[in-house]
């Protein structure tokens, strides 16, 4: 039983309906006195307050997309599917590979005219970390003779929000169908993915010293995997990251230091300097340095700025990042470039970033070429 679908849904509620039922009519049979009905009274108030409890919780995931699965929600990755393709690389025998899955959840239609949605396993070798995510082609991608080559698209969901969020709430790879249906946008891949990989620990998508390498994996594993499995652009000018909150702070910092492989980027909501609390325990190991060069205001001062474009988004009324964006954009020197995306209002959530997705599409999609 789905973790956000509608059946657990409706079975918590029965189960929360018959069991306050049970406790309201079986009440005064446990009035008595004695340790045992005692007992019997906090066991049917405890029973009661956890099915609540567990509804609350399951209503709050399927509105915010946590977790997507039980899998995801114990942490467990899963083993097995098919290699789609693995070639060597540089002679050193070490290569990513990207593995199709069952598919977890789909867009309709067919390949052909709506595209397909892939469910993929990612590992990375220099990285050592594993990824679960989605892959989008375009139809295109199936036509014209299976020959050509297309941009591709990294996009981030929030943390902790789960990756399929990016489908059933943001609607990405819709809104791209769409889109490249009504002209407005050239066809291009999407690789939808998670900010972090680790289980319960926010990795700020850096190389955290003495621990997860999550920048790695996403400027190198990541990369050689889509490229070794897709017909995807080789170069930095057909490759672009985009991503929601924690995803965006992610997508502007990949592209700042890693502009060999990223050459554009799209923050909706995002920030701009890693963040540190119980999700994120130690990220930099003591080091001064490594603070700073994942503080993206510290970076436009004190580092030359990268050949990149990046776009910013934000609200007048709603969004608390308003301030650090507008300083941000104020800090942009060529050859870095910059645009912004500023709502009149609308909060940190899934309504306002569909609002804002076809314009960064669009944007996206006109910097990109293969």
């Amino acid at each position: 039983m789905s973790l956000t679908g509608r059946p657990l849904l409706c079975l918590l509620i029965v189960a929360v309906v018959a069991v306050l039922a049970a406790t309201v009519w079986g009440w005064g049979r446990l009035a008595g006195p004695g340790v045992r009905m005692v007992a019997a009274r906090l066991g049917a108030l405890a029973l009661c307050q956890a099915l609540v409890t567990l509804l609350v919780l399951v209503v709050v995931n399927g509105h915010f997309g946590f977790y997507g699965t039980w899998g995801e929600l114990a942490g467990a990755a899963g083993v097995g599917g098919r290699v789609v393709q693995k070639q060597e690389r540089g002679g050193g025998g070490v290569t990513a590979t990207l593995v199709q899955r069952k598919p977890e959840v789909s867009i309709g239609g067919t390949a052909k005219r709506d595209g397909r949605l892939d469910t993929v396993d990612i590992r990375g070798p220099r990285s050592g970390l594993h990824a679960r995510g989605y892959v989008y082609l375009p139809p295109q991608y199936f036509q014209e003779g299976g020959t050509r080559r297309f941009p591709v698209a990294v996009v981030f969901s929030g943390y902790p929000g789960a990756q399929r969020n990016l489908i059933t709430q943001v609607k990405v790879p819709q809104t791209a169908r769409d889109e490249v249906k009504g002209g407005r946008i050239q066809p291009m891949v999407y690789v939808m993915l998670r900010p972090s990989m680790v289980k319960g620990r926010d990795t700020e998508c850096l190389d955290i010293p003495n621990g997860p390498q999550t920048a790695t994996f996403f400027t190198q594993d990541l990369p050689e995997a889509v490229r070794n499995s897709y017909r995807v652009a080789e170069g930095r000018q057909g490759w672009g990251v985009l991503g929601l909150s924690t995803g965006g702070y992610c997508s502007l910092k990949l592209a700042m230091r890693h502009s060999d492989v990223f050459s554009r980027a799209a923050s909706l909501s995002g920030y701009y300097g890693a963040i540190k609390d119980i999700t994120t325990g130690d990220l930099y190991g003591g080091s001064q340095a490594v603070r700073n060069e994942n503080d993206l205001f510290w970076r436009m001062r004190h580092r030359p700025q990268p050949p990149i474009s990046v776009l910013v988004t934000t609200s007048r009324t709603g969004e608390k990042n308003k301030d650090e964006t507008q300083r941000f954009l104020s800090l942009v020197r060529p050859p870095m470039r910059a645009s912004s995306l500023i709502l009149d209002s609308g909060g940190h959530n899934f309504e306002t970033w569909r609002r804002a997705l076809p314009q960064v599409l669009r944007w996206m999609s006109h910097g990109l070429t293969v």
